[in-house]
């Protein structure tokens, strides 16, 4: 039983070193296309066009005006 208890105490750290794994190879290629100026400039550009689609789509249908 005291098994199950030092498992389960060590969970959460697991939990965030997996989430911390997760995020670091998934943002680390972005992080290195945008040491170039250009990159950079079309990221954000790219970014904007996603966020403000999302934010009319998500109003159209809930009917905010």
């Amino acid at each position: 039983m005291s098994n199950f208890w030092k498992n389960l105490y060590k969970s959460p750290r697991f939990l965030t070193s997996v989430f911390i794994g997760f995020f670091l190879t998934t943002f680390q290629p972005i992080f290195k296309l945008l040491k170039n100026k250009l990159n950079k400039v079309l990221f954000l550009i790219i970014m904007v066009i996603i966020i403000g689609t999302c934010y009319t789509i998500i109003r159209k249908m809930n009917g905010i005006k």
